[in-house]
Formats: structure tokens, sequence, C-alpha cells
């Protein structure tokens, strides 16, 4: 937009400043009064004003405070003929983006508008990644019209709105990881720091060190002081994954945090002071746990203030269609083809599939037919052998022709039909290949 409002009472001099403005490409309103100059920024907005100080109805430097106030995206460049240092501090604390003399900081007055607008154009910037972040964060982004899934959204979106610790349960591949990011984006902190951590992903040593820190000697290795995601996590959420694999000497520190906000790196005396909200997840039943020794039990009741359980795929099977669909239209972007079409009985197939890894495998098995499929209708005969052959898969015969057939149709899937690369990954004749096809009716 690149658009200046030029406040100033002296006419020759507001004309001259008109000038050399749009030289430069600007383009420019001007106003000689501060009543005027606010009815033009009630009107349109500006990204940058340049104002004189001395108005015949108003101050600059207090111009400057109510500007901002009203446009906080605007900023305001202050032009004085009787420059003091009061004034320009007090401009400052104000907001202005600059306070120069008239005349002889005048060759600085264009450098400085693009200064100012490039600091505007960054902050728009910002602002536009902020609410694409909140877009995609939004609960409104999980899919899903399932009683089951709007159940779990809805207590979400609740205690979202707390500082509650959050505990989510459900099978692996569910959207845990999802739905915190959601809690952490509707809440408070959400312009603070979000870490997550799998605890299953590390060992014992390796992960006390990742979520604590250590001081530079405490065990081999440590040549420096480093920091934990606790202390990178202050003031923001942390979400501790799969929180049942985490080793029991650990959960005492984890309770201590939950308990105190507080805890001391590895190798130190120091005790350091936190505020996090912690969200964990787990597809353990955690009261098992506890029964068999594994899991502490006033960790668990810590954790499990407020339960959140995130169904199974099997259990959403209407979510499907708009899921699958959802993750076609996203790889079919990754990989430059037509936004595809899914076919009624691509659709069934999915809808017949048990789902063992949930949404994880969903979206995978997705991905593999968009890249595998050439037009732009996704067909059952992308899909994995076992989700076109449901019933064979199943079989329990041990029958030796059975098996092979399975074989054989596993291979014709893997190569996507080429018979010749089938049959050299079979290791047999394409002739003996062509046969068996046709004995089995494959």
């Amino acid at each position: 937009m690149n658009s200046v409002l030029l406040i100033d009472d002296e006419e020759k001099l507001r004309q001259l400043l008109l000038r050399i403005i749009r030289l430069e490409g600007f383009d420019v309103q001007e106003a000689a009064s501060g009543q005027a100059a606010l009815k033009k920024l009630a009107s349109q907005d500006f990204d940058v004003v340049l104002c004189d100080v001395k108005l015949p109805d108003s101050n600059g430097v207090d111009l400057v405070k109510q500007i901002r106030s009203l446009h906080p995206a605007t900023e305001v460049i202050l032009l004085t003929a009787y420059g003091n240092v009061p004034d320009g501090v007090q401009a400052m604390r104000n907001g202005a983006f600059d306070y120069i003399m008239k005349g002889d900081d005048n060759d600085k007055i264009i450098p400085l508008l693009h200064r100012a607008l490039e600091k505007v154009q960054l902050q728009r910037k910002l602002e536009q990644l902020q609410q694409r972040v909140a877009k995609k964060y939004s609960f409104d982004s999980i899919i899903g019209d399932s009683a089951s899934i709007q159940e779990a959204i809805a207590l979400a979106r609740k205690v979202a709105a707390t500082d509650a610790t959050v505990l989510l349960l459900g099978e692996t591949g569910t959207g845990k990881e999802v739905f915190a990011q959601a809690i952490h984006h509707n809440s408070d902190r959400c312009n603070k720091t979000f870490v997550a951590v799998n605890c299953s992903a590390f060992s014992k040593e390796l992960l006390e060190s990742e979520l604590f820190g250590h001081k530079a000697g405490a065990f081999t290795g440590a040549v420096k002081d480093k920091k934990g995601l606790f202390e990178e996590a202050n003031g923001g959420t942390f979400f501790l994954d799969e929180i049942g694999e985490m080793p029991a000497e650990l959960q005492a520190k984890l309770l201590r945090v939950l308990e105190a906000g507080e805890f001391i790196k590895v190798g130190d005396t120091k005790t350091i002071k936190v505020n996090v909200r912690i969200i964990a997840a787990t597809n353990r039943n955690l009261p098992t746990e506890i029964e068999a020794g594994h899991f502490r039990s006033d960790l668990f009741y810590r954790l499990a203030v407020f339960q959140v359980t995130l169904p199974a795929l099997r259990e959403r099977i209407k979510d499907i269609p708009s899921l699958a669909l959802h993750f076609a239209i996203i790889f079919a972007g990754k990989t430059n083809k037509a936004i595809p079409v899914l076919q009624k009985e691509y659709i069934a197939a999915l809808q017949q599939y048990d789902w063992p890894g949930n949404i994880r495998e969903l979206k995978n098995v997705i991905e593999r037919s968009v890249i595998l499929e050439n037009g732009n209708e996704l067909t059952t005969a992308t899909l994995p052998f076992t989700m076109q052959h449901p019933a064979d898969h199943k079989t329990t015969s041990f029958e030796l022709a059975e098996v092979e057939k399975q074989h054989i149709r596993k291979v014709l899937q893997h190569t996507a039909g080429n018979k010749t690369e089938a049959a050299r990954l079979l290791g047999i004749g394409l002739t003996t290949l062509y046969r068996k096809i046709e004995e089995y009716k494959i």
C-alpha cells in the first residue's frame, strides 16, 4: 500500500513535502490540523504518518499517543522546527518511530519513510503468520462430525481456557498432539512457547538431561551447561507424549514440577522455578501400570486433573471420507497433481478396514494412493493388498496354493501390476507367472 498521511499547517512546506514523497512512489494524503488528520485516519488506513509537532489545534507529541492507540499498526514520524530533548524523549515514549528537525534533516525523511514502512510490513507479515497459526491449530480445524470426536473437542475447548493439567488418552495415531496444540493455541499461553517431547524416544539419562538440563561436568560429555526443555517452555505449554514410558526415577522429578513448579538440573544443587502448563498423553492404561508398579499413583492423580479420551478411527467410520479427502488434497498439492476425486469403492474399502494405526495410518495410505494414481480419481488399485482383499488377509488356510496365491497378489500390488518385474521378484519365469494368474484367477 505504501500510504502516508502528512500533517502540517504550513501550506508551502506541506506542498513541497507532498511532491518529494510522491516522487518516491508513496501514496500521500494531507491534513492541516490534528482533527482533520484523525478524521482521515478514521476512514482510511495509513502505513506511516509524518506529523508536525506544532499544530493549530493539538501537539504532535500528544497526537502520537492517540494515533498509536487507535491505529497500532501505523508508524508516526514527528517533524519539528524547534526541537528539544524533553519533547523528543516523550515522543519516543508515546510510540513515535523517530523525531527529526525540519530543514536540517530533510534529507533523512525519505530514508526514514522507507525504514518505517519496512517495520509496518514486517509487523503485517507477523500478524498474518499468527492468524494462519491460530487457524491451523483451532478446534475448528479438527476434522470430524461423529459424536465421539465432537465430544472430545467440546471437552478440550472447555479446558483450554483454564490452566489445568490435561491427560490425553487414546490409541497411537488418534491425534493427541493435534489436540495438545489446539489446547495451547486456544489458551492464555498461546503467545508463549509450545514444547513437545516423546518420552519413549530417549534413554533415562538422555531424557533427564533433555527435560531438566545439566551442568557442565555432570557426566562424561557434558562440556557446558545445557538448558532443559522445561526452561525453554517457561511461561508456555509442555506436551509430554507417551508419558507411560517415562522411567520411574524421572516420575518423581516431574511430580515436583507439577506440585511446586521447580526442579534441579542434573549435576546442580540450585533450584530452578518455572511456570509451565503440562499436557500429557499416553496409549497405555495407567491404572494398570500403577498396579504393576510401573507408574506412580501420585503422579497419575496430578496429571489426570482433566482427562480427554480420543476415539479410535474405527469408532468414527463416518469421518473417514472427509479425513481421506483432506489428506488427498494436501498430498495432491505436494506432488503437483490435480485435486483428486475419491471413488465410491475406494471410500468403501477405507471404511471396511480396522485401522489399527488410526489417523496416522490413514494419512500414510492416502499419501501412497496419491503417489501411485496417474489420474485425478483415487481407485482401490492404489490401496495396500490387505485393504483390497480383506477376506484373503483374514484367511486361516494353511494350504500351500492359498499362501502362494496371496503372495503373488502382494507382489503384483507392489509392482503396480508390472508382471515382468513381479516375475523377477518371485524368481519365476514370466510364462509361469501368467499360468499361475490364470490358475488362481488373480
